[in-house]
């Protein structure tokens, strides 16, 4: 089975460089191109592409507000924001629409093919220069009262279970419910519950930022062992 992709970007160049590439794919199928934001909606759900590879700096609708729409119309559609915008003002509210990932532009072509299926499988997406972004924000998420204290930096993990701590390793993986499920050999209702622990312990919204908070400390655990 191919994966069917929308490309959307204003940049006429950029579109027929992109559509090239994929056509080299054996596994993906372009099933058509938009100019603006209002046209990816559009053809989003004329179309019903597995995923959107998203532009930001479009006309009439930037990516932004394209993806929020699409993310709510259609939820099953995955949207891989594709941009040179490697700024927290873009990337946040991206992320923000429910966007399985972020690329940037000069992504290798191979490294852009296996975040597409990747992100097909429903793994988050993030390029390197993303995941440094977002890491080193001051105040990555306004919190009542801060997971991370004074102390060792593992201590803001205490309020978790051993099982949770696990699946939460695996998340900072990039790992999908299902795959982890398979990981840990349990259900994956039974992942999903320990997920939406998880979020609620550490006063996170979403798996994407469970997975940026956690990915330091446990990079910290595996050079202290």
């Amino acid at each position: 089975m191919k994966i069917k992709i929308l490309l959307a970007d204003d940049h006429q160049i950029v579109l027929k460089g992109i559509s090239f590439f994929l056509a080299m794919q054996p596994d993906f199928e372009l099933v058509g191109e938009a100019h603006n934001g209002k046209e990816a909606v559009e053809k989003a759900g004329e179309l019903q592409p597995d995923i959107v590879l998203m532009d930001l700096n479009m006309p009439i609708m930037d990516g932004i507000e394209a993806s929020a729409l699409i993310k709510e119309q259609h939820p099953h559609i995955k949207v891989l924001v594709l941009t040179s915008f490697a700024d927290q003002s873009h990337i946040v509210p991206a992320l923000q629409t429910g966007a399985i990932g972020y690329m940037l532009k000069d992504v290798e072509p191979d490294q852009l093919a296996e975040a597409i299926r990747s992100a097909f499988k429903g793994n988050i997406q993030l390029h390197p220069d993303i995941s440094r972004a977002l890491l080193s924000r001051t105040e990555p998420e306004p919190r009542p009262e801060p997971v991370i204290q004074h102390s060792s930096k593992d201590k803001s993990l205490e309020a978790l279970t051993p099982r949770e701590l696990e699946v939460l390793e695996l998340l900072t993986k990039g790992l999908s419910n299902k795959d982890i499920a398979q990981t840990l050999i349990v259900a994956e209702k039974t992942v999903k519950t320990h997920v939406s622990s998880i979020l609620s312990k550490l006063d996170l919204s979403d798996r994407t930022q469970a997975a940026l908070f956690a990915a330091p400390l446990f990079q910290n655990k595996g050079q202290m062992a």
